[in-house]
C-alpha cells in the first residue's frame, strides 16, 4: 500500500513539474467547430430541445481532429465542461431516477466523444482536472491514466473549473456556455459570481464560510492557504485576513435547470 501511494506521488511531483510552463493560449481567430457544437450542446439542454444530431456529430469526430482543435487548455476546459454540463442535463431530465445512486451514475460509461465511450468521472477528473485521482483532494495525479485519457487532458489543474461544473445537485455552480477564446475571464467571472452566491465572511470571528468544493479539491487550490489567497483574489476576504475556514454541507438534492449569463464572450456564446 505504502509502496503504491509513494508511486502515485511520485508520478504525480513529475506531471506537475512538467506542466509548469504556461502552453498557448486559445486563439481568438481559429475555428472551433467541435467547441461550437459543446455549446450548441448546453443550448439545447437549457431551451428543452432535442439534442440527438449534436451527440452525434460529438460521438463521430475523429480523435485526430478533435484533438488538433484542442490544442490549449482553454479549448480543452471549454469543450470539456460544455460537454460534461450539457450531458448531465440531458440525462438527468431524461432519467432523473439515476440520481438516486450518483457514484454509478458518475462511473458508468455512457457518453461517446470521438468514438470513446467515456463516464462522467473520466472527463471531470481525467480530462479536464489533468488526470486527478478522484478520491484524494487534488493531491496526487494519476501514472496509469490511458491513452484516450493523455490525448484531452488539460496540462494543469485549475480550481475555478470547480465553480463552472454542475452535476445536477442543487449546491452545484450554475451552468453557463463557455467559449475557448474567452475561457479565462469565463471563468474568472463565474468563480466571482458562485463565490460571491455563497461564501460568508465572519470578521468578528475570523471565520468565512465557504462551499465543500474547496476542502474536496484543496490540492487544486493549493492546500488551505491556496484556498484563502483564493478568496482573497475574489474579495470575499480582506486582503490582510488570514480566517480559518468552514467548509458548508452540500445539499445533493437533484436540481436540473440551473443556468446563468456571462458578459465575457457574451455575443460569441449564443
Amino acid at each position: 500500500m505504502f509502496t503504491n501511494i509513494f508511486l502515485l506521488f511520485s508520478a504525480s511531483l513529475l506531471l506537475m513539474c512538467s506542466s509548469a510552463k504556461k502552453g498557448p493560449q486559445a486563439s481568438h481567430k481559429k475555428s472551433y467547430s467541435n467547441v461550437t457544437l459543446s455549446k450548441e450542446l448546453v443550448r439545447a439542454a437549457r431551451d428543452g430541445k432535442d439534442a440527438a444530431q449534436i451527440m452525434d456529430k460529438l460521438a463521430t469526430v475523429s480523435v485526430e481532429e478533435l484533438s488538433a482543435e484542442l490544442d490549449t487548455d482553454e479549448s480543452k476546459k471549454a469543450f470539456w465542461i460544455n460537454v460534461y454540463n450539457g450531458y448531465v442535463q440531458h440525462i438527468l431530465t431524461k432519467q432523473p431516477e439515476l440520481f438516486e445512486d450518483r457514484g454509478a451514475f458518475f462511473k458508468k460509461d455512457q457518453i461517446t466523444i470521438a468514438g470513446e465511450l467515456i463516464s462522467l468521472d473520466k472527463i471531470e477528473h481525467g480530462i479536464i482536472r489533468g488526470s486527478k485521482v478522484k478520491w484524494l483532494l487534488g493531491l496526487v495525479s494519476d501514472p496509469f491514466a490511458d491513452k484516450y485519457e493523455r490525448t484531452f487532458r488539460t496540462d494543469k489543474a485549475d480550481g475555478r473549473i470547480h465553480f463552472a461544473l454542475n452535476c445536477g445537485a442543487k449546491s452545484c455552480p450554475y451552468i453557463a456556455v463557455y467559449d475557448a477564446p474567452y475561457m479565462d475571464e469565463q471563468l474568472d467571472e463565474i468563480a466571482q459570481q458562485f463565490l460571491t452566491r455563497t461564501s460568508s465572511y465572519e470578521a468578528e470571528n475570523e471565520k468565512v464560510n465557504v462551499t465543500s468544493l474547496f476542502s474536496w479539491f484543496r490540492g487544486d487550490f493549493g492546500g488551505k492557504s491556496g484556498i484563502r489567497d483564493f478568496l482573497r483574489k475574489y474579495k470575499v476576504i480582506p486582503q490582510e485576513a488570514d480566517p480559518s475556514l468552514s467548509f458548508q454541507d452540500y445539499d445533493w438534492t437533484l436540481e436540473l435547470g440551473n443556468y446563468t449569463e456571462l458578459s465575457v464572450g457574451k455575443t460569441a456564446a449564443r
